[in-house]
């Protein structure tokens, strides 16, 4: 049987609803959005045409004109009460964001029952397009890097397996030839991510030092490392305004994010030393060379890539579970992760091997008394249990 994602059920549900909002499905590159929208049209009850801009490299706003017409020809012509119109990577299209608005708004005054869905692989373009013209006639569906009862449920993977090899689902079957695995999310994961998604209608004066902070900053995931650092590793010279700018490039297309600091004064969280966070476990993986094997059989291995799963994962849910995601230390106590959602802050720290005991988290229950501290690993929760939690159960009574 053919797997499919929790959003499923989701978008075939809103497709049979009245004509309400435009459907707007976005996520990341490479976690099945024209796979699951082919799952649901394949079960579609309504007619349907499905288009995508990658077809024709020379789409231009009129492109979605002639679709849109085409759609309205087709239910006066079949007498269709109602229609659904599919069109995939809309982004890539200069000014698609007004055209969509245009023919939407058009439709809604001739209450005509033309369904829309769209989908993008670039949040940062999808959403200012949204934001900018589109404002009240969309919602959104979000798809995240893939989880591990997803992988589980899916391919069989064990815990290690997904911790090591992270979320891809479409590298899934080149694990056991790991040479073969790091060269498929090199080349056909990572860089069309940072080509297409980060690169296109971005105006960037040294996309080589972009590329050079990303490899470096994922193969730093889950340490807590200054800009001036890293400024000082690279071979491309660039200030550290130039570098934040960059990576809050990287973050918003759900690459590599800098975590904050926590704290209660606001200018403090913002002006903190990052602490690097990869989205999916496998953009850090790639560049460690360590093999499976020697991982799971080194708990001080085993540990650091632990910790960046888990924050992987806390990374890439922050927007369906609508929590901030920091990280906290005051000289030397640390707590790994902070959540905050609502008022309420989750502290949670990963330990592995023998050691358990974590004065971090007790100095930051007095300092700030949070709704729950965990444990994720060695006396605590384990990886398997909290990889495959709920996470709304942290912020629950």
């Amino acid at each position: 049987m053919e797997y499919k994602r929790a959003q499923f059920s989701e978008i075939l549900s809103r497709i049979d609803e009245p004509r309400g909002k435009i459907q707007v499905i976005i996520g990341p590159r490479q976690v099945g959005k024209s796979t699951l929208i082919g799952q649901v049209l394949e079960e579609c009850r309504i007619p349907y045409d499905s288009y995508s801009a990658d077809d024709d490299i020379n789409a231009t706003s009129q492109w979605i004109v002639e679709k849109w017409e085409v759609q309205r020809m087709k239910m006066v012509s079949k007498n269709e009460a109602k229609r659904l119109l599919v069109i995939d990577e809309v982004q890539k299209i200069k000014q698609w964001s007004e055209v969509v608005k245009a023919e939407w708004d058009k439709d809604t005054r001739e209450k005509r029952n033309l369904i829309v869905v769209l989908l993008g692989s670039s949040r940062m373009l999808l959403e200012k397009g949204l934001k900018e013209s589109l404002a009240g006639r969309f919602e959104l569906i979000r798809l995240t890097h893939w989880t591990y009862p997803e992988m589980r449920d899916c391919f069989g993977w064990n815990v290690q397996q997904y911790i090591y090899y992270g979320g891809y689902p479409g590298a899934a079957q080149y694990i056991h030839n790991e040479h073969r695995w790091r060269n498929y999310v090199k080349d056909s994961l990572i860089e069309p991510s940072i080509s297409k998604d980060v690169l296109l209608d971005t105006k960037i004066t040294k996309p080589q030092l972009l590329r050079q902070l990303f490899e470096l900053g994922c193969s730093y995931s889950g340490e807590i490392i200054s800009l001036t650092k890293i400024a000082a590793q690279l071979q491309d010279a660039g200030n550290v305004t130039t570098l934040a700018g960059y990576l809050h490039l990287l973050d918003e297309c759900e690459l590599l994010g800098g975590l904050q600091k926590y704290a209660e004064d606001e200018a403090r969280k913002y002006n903190s030393i990052p602490k690097f966070q990869v989205y999916n476990s496998a953009l850090r993986n790639v560049y460690m060379y360590d093999s499976f094997t020697d991982v799971i059989e080194n708990p001080k291995l085993w540990g650091r890539y632990a910790e960046s799963a888990v924050g992987a994962y806390l990374a890439s849910q922050a927007k369906i579970y609508d929590y901030k995601l920091f990280y906290w230390r005051e000289k030397n106590d640390e707590v790994d992760f902070v959540l905050l959602r609502g008022g309420k802050k989750v502290a949670l720290e990963v330990k592995s091997g023998k050691r358990t005991y974590n004065s971090g988290l007790a100095t930051f229950a007095k300092l700030y008394n949070p709704h729950k501290s965990l444990v994720i690993g060695s006396g605590g929760l384990s990886f398997e249990e909290f990889l495959s939690l709920d996470l709304n159960l942290l912020f629950s009574h």
